[in-house]
């Protein structure tokens, strides 16, 4: 005889469960499918956000951080350009007022800040602690600045190829630009469009 009884295993139970947030990247995961060819770079991807997210809980700093959808703030723009020498009477007038979304900020859903580290592209006019404005939308071809994992590390660096060889170039002369060899692991996260620098 079949038992019509309502089954007591699988299905919702309130309290059952991850809670939400409490994942090692620190959000909610969600299931998906990945071609093959591009795991690699998933799992480099995911173990580099682990780090971070591991990171950001034992120091609170923020290492990535999404750009936010801010609110419009218009300011002021003369027309004049700042001169090195005397200024000019005649350009204490305004033309326009300039958003600094809109003038750094071009797809919100494809950019990021990261805070630079180390000396190595001092040439380009990034220096410590500045902060990387990097569109992800951006094709990475040679000649671009771009926010590279090579073999799980985070780096940034001037994109370059020599023959069929890329290579991730410095702007400093002391540091040695980074040959990639056939085994090396490398995910380009993004192109640099900007840097905040402080003076």
């Amino acid at each position: 005889m079949p038992d019509d009884s309502p089954s007591k295993r699988g299905g919702f139970r309130a309290g059952a469960g991850r809670k939400k947030g409490s994942s090692a990247y620190g959000e909610t995961t969600r299931a998906i499918r990945v071609p093959e060819s591009l795991i690699p770079e998933v799992t480099t991807m995911l173990a580099i956000r682990k780090r971070q997210f591991e990171t950001v809980k034992s120091c609170s700093a923020d290492v990535l951080v999404p750009a936010p959808r801010l609110n419009a703030v218009k300011i002021p723009l003369f027309i004049g350009k700042v001169a090195a020498g005397f200024p000019s009477p005649a350009d204490d007038y305004i033309e326009k007022t300039l958003d600094l979304n809109d003038l750094l900020i071009k797809k919100p859903a494809a950019t990021f800040f990261v805070r630079a580290e180390g000396e190595s592209m001092l040439g380009a006019g990034i220096h410590p602690n500045d902060i990387l404005i990097v569109d992800r939308s951006l094709k990475p071809v040679p000649g671009k600045i771009v926010i590279c994992a090579l073999n799980g590390e985070l780096t940034v660096k001037r994109l370059k190829k020599l023959g069929g060889e890329i290579v991730l170039a410095a702007e400093n002369p002391v540091y040695p630009d980074i040959h990639i060899r056939e085994n090396s692991e490398l995910v380009i996260w993004g192109v640099v469009t900007n840097v905040i620098h402080a003076v």
